[in-house]
């Protein structure tokens, strides 16, 4: 049997299910381009029949990447199928994907069907299929709570009516790993080198991984994932996590996909950006801690030889650099390293003077960035400097002033107006995201061109409007700002000039000090 694993991509399918995380057209080609890129083998565009915007999102998928293996969802029902076939006319290399629950409590209270009636929909979608694209997927919905027998059964009418590729799913997260090993073994038993046993695993009970892994060991050959776990309710398999673990641990598992690692972290993040939510800090591969190392003996031992504490060499996923988070674990060593970064390499007593007020801070407040150090190792330098002030945000869609919106690719503009030093400008930028456009037109007053990586808008407490607190990245640095404003739009964009105002003062005491350092 190939060691080879194929990975196919549902993140545009039921990564896209998941609340809060459904894509336009342009924001799924936008996705889509990236995993091939990425190099996933099966891109499973949408669910066609669900809605107007799925069939067209397929549908320009299909015709954008010709050559790829794009595959589309359908019930065990003609009209599904059909429709599902129409999205995916334009592709070379279409895959109909079909799908029927199998296991008796959907049976019973869902479907309310025997099993010979599920069976024979199965098959009879599965020829319909085969009448016009060569590749045809079934899916056992709720396999591993299915009757072993039975999986079985339905396993093999498939792979006779044309099936290329049979899959079971863990739909709700239910097994565990020696038991979905077990029954992917039967199967792939039963099936022989008919087809290929595909695996789609939920992480309801954290075992999403774990269980597309064991089932790998079992005979599986395609693992079906999203790009960062997201999909229904605890998420699905992550792409990143079987990817790597393959990778890393070669000399353990022997399995291997056709996935360019190196572009792991920038889909991870171009997700998050399309979408707008984000990954825990410590979720493996892509969280911004996942090459984070606090704790001092950590910190000592990652500076001597990185291979003591990380696994995985950062630019392997395509993360910039590993990284040392300052906190009251951390020592002498690494907040050295840290000031020296930054611009100030500091002698024995000015590091002591530092590292005192340096834990005082850490006990009170977590999660020390760099704009603290800034201000810990300059606090008696300079005052702070005349920061940009906001005056006003004016946000249209489109340009507007009373234009149509294109519903599909809305364009938004906004105006940003800052007063600094008594000098009032103003500049415009465009884009499809709000974060983007903002954060542009900032950029075109102050110079400063920063990345917001995460926010949150809230009420904030004995207050009447609502609070923003976010963090940006600027020159590979992370700074924090907080507003609060009745007008949203406000509020984000007064968040973000506070970090940019931060940097700025950050950069003004590094000059002095370096210009200092240069007249002694």
């Amino acid at each position: 049997m190939s060691n080879r694993v194929y990975i196919f991509d549902t993140t545009l399918r039921d990564g896209e299910q998941s609340p809060g995380c459904s894509m336009n057209t342009a924001e799924k080609l936008r996705m889509a381009r990236q995993l091939v890129e990425l190099g996933v083998d099966i891109l499973e565009a949408g669910f066609p029949i669900a809605s107007e915007g799925d069939f067209e999102a397929t549908y320009a998928i299909a015709k954008e990447f010709r050559w790829v293996q794009v595959a589309a969802l359908a019930r065990t029902v003609r009209l599904d199928v059909e429709r599902a076939l129409k999205a995916l006319e334009p592709a070379r290399r279409p895959r109909l994907h079909c799908f029927i629950a199998t296991s008796d409590i959907h049976l019973k209270y869902k479907l309310k069907k025997s099993r010979e009636q599920v069976l024979e929909d199965a098959v009879r979608a599965v020829e319909l299929a085969r009448q016009y694209v060569d590749d045809v997927e079934f899916s056992a919905e709720d396999g591993s709570r299915t009757d072993p027998e039975f999986l079985c059964k339905i396993s093999r009418a498939v792979i006779e009516a044309g099936a290329r590729t049979v899959n079971i799913p863990d739909t709700v997260g239910y097994t565990v790993p020696d038991e979905y090993a077990a029954i992917i073994g039967r199967v792939v038993a039963e099936v022989g080198d008919r087809a290929v046993v595909s695996v789609h695993t939920h992480d309801d009970l954290g075992l999403a991984v774990a269980n597309a892994m064991a089932a790998v060991a079992a005979g599986a050959r395609q693992i079906e994932c999203t790009i960062n776990g997201i999909g229904e309710r605890a998420g699905n398999c992550s792409l990143e996590e079987v990817v790597m673990i393959m990778k890393t641990r070669q000399d353990r598992v022997g399995y291997s996909t056709g996935i360019r690692t190196e572009l792991l972290y920038p889909a991870s993040q171009l997700l998050t950006e399309i979408i707008g939510v984000g990954v825990q800090p410590n979720k493996a591969i892509v969280g911004s801690n996942a090459f984070a190392h606090e704790a001092g003996i950590h910190q000592d031992g990652y500076l001597k030889e990185r291979s003591t504490y990380e696994i995985i060499r950062p630019e392997t996923v395509g993360v910039p650099q590993g990284k040392l988070v300052l906190g009251k674990h951390s020592g002498r060593h690494a907040l050295a390293e840290r000031c020296k970064d930054l611009g100030y390499p500091l002698g024995q007593e000015e590091l002591q003077r530092v590292y005192e007020a340096f834990i005082a801070l850490a006990d009170r407040k977590k999660g020390i960035l760099d704009e603290d150090i800034l201000t810990l190792v300059h606090r008696e330098l300079e005052q702070e400097s005349a920061a940009w002030r906001l005056e006003s945000v004016l946000v249209t869609t489109n340009g507007a002033h009373g234009a149509p919106v294109n519903s599909r690719t809305p364009e938004l503009a906004v105006r940003v107006t800052l007063e600094h030093e008594g000098e009032v400008r103003s500049h415009e930028a465009r884009s499809p995201h709000l974060v983007s456009a903002l954060t542009e037109a900032i950029a075109g007053i102050t110079g400063v061109r920063g990345k917001i990586q995460s926010y949150t808008m809230r009420a904030a407490e004995q207050q009447p409007h609502p609070r923003v607190d976010l963090r940006a990245a600027i020159e590979g640095l992370e700074f924090s700002g907080s507003a609060e404003s009745a007008d949203p739009y406000w509020a984000l964009a007064g968040a973000y000039l506070g970090a940019v105002n931060r940097y700025q003062q950050g950069v003004r005491r590094r000059d002095a000090a370096l210009q200092e350092t240069a007249l002694r």
